[in-house]
């Protein structure tokens, strides 16, 4: 009669290969998704659900693989498998790996309104904002725990006790390499960080009233340019995360956009976010795109949408009454 065979644990460079596999595989899904979002709906759509799309590859690639107690690309590998107290992971074990590295931070960014919460709650609004900095530094601990002691890659894996094994045979003639001096970089930097941190606070309170002053000295001298305050410009939003507005409320154009014909108007249709054009722009090559359309474009590609020729954002042509 033979036993239940014991598997090894998984060694470190197996379970930082399988993590590196994982991060790659969900960076090309969510290229993939984005550009077929992209044909679909447009530029300034994508733009606007970036997070849900993010969101949705992560969720699906762990969901598809970890949430249905199989191997992720990444494991598979490297032949690693989950492991736990209960052999495979139990269902909400599975479910917390799968939501909680992803879910919480989307709905702080998403749903949280700071300046709602500050006004309300001055010390609520002062924890939300220490959350991403206290997960960061948590991260940062596990990490340099495990490239020293050798288990658990992520710190959820760690509060929820899943360790990696390995279904290759231990070779005992082979060393395995030892990434300790990574784990004393990473603890040296974290050092240096709370040492930061805490000179920092200590002083916070002085750097407070000097910002208060200066605050109400340069109210009292506001710079203006073209009859606009510096500080509203300052201060505007990214108009690439802003909804599409309507063509009737196009600020730069003369033409009354509604008496136009339904066909010329059909004409005015930008081919990046499928509307009719606002803020019109030409490139070199004398293709006409929405501003904010087509400066999202350049910044992930240099070339025109249309022709493929190089795109210079720096020479876009402004279009007005057109």
């Amino acid at each position: 009669m033979t036993g239940i065979p014991v598997f090894p644990a998984a060694q470190q460079a197996q379970i930082i290969r399988a993590h590196q596999r994982d991060l790659y595989h969900v960076s090309l899904l969510r290229e993939q998704v984005e550009n077929t979002a992209r044909s679909w709906l447009g530029t300034r759509t994508l733009t606007r659900w970036d997070k849900e799309v993010e969101l949705l590859v992560k969720v699906m690639y762990h969901g598809l693989t970890t949430g249905r107690a199989t191997q992720t690309l990444g494991e598979e590998y490297t032949d690693i498998w989950q492991h736990s107290a209960t052999v495979p992971p139990s269902q909400l074990t599975r479910a917390a790996l799968v939501l909680l590295p992803s879910v919480p931070a989307y709905i702080l960014s998403r749903f949280v309104n700071m300046s709602r919460v500050s006004a309300h709650s001055p010390r609520l609004a002062t924890l939300l904002r220490y959350i991403p900095f206290v997960l960061e530094t948590l991260t940062d601990i596990n990490l340099a725990v495990f490239y020293i002691r050798g288990v658990y890659y992520d710190v959820y894996r760690r509060i929820l006790g899943v360790r990696h094994i390995s279904s290759l045979p231990e070779n005992p003639h082979i060393r395995p390499p030892s990434y300790s001096l990574l784990g004393v970089l990473i603890a040296v930097r974290l050092i240096y960080r709370f040492i930061t941190f805490a000179r920092s606070k200590s002083s916070s309170a002085l750097l407070e009233e000097k910002g208060k002053r200066a605050v109400q000295v340069s109210s009292n001298r506001e710079t203006y340019l073209d009859d606009r305050p510096v500080s509203q410009m300052l201060d505007v939003v990214d108009p690439e995360s802003e909804p599409a507005k309507p063509a009737e409320e196009d600020v730069r154009t003369m033409l009354d956009v509604a008496s136009l014909p339904p066909a010329v108007r059909a004409s005015r249709t930008c081919t990046l976010c499928l509307e009719e054009r606002t803020d019109t722009c030409s490139t070199e090559c004398g293709h006409l795109f929405c501003w904010s359309c087509i400066i999202g474009w350049g910044r992930e590609k240099a070339e025109c949408p249309l022709c493929r020729q190089s795109l210079n954002p720096t020479r876009l042509l402004p279009i007005y009454n057109l």
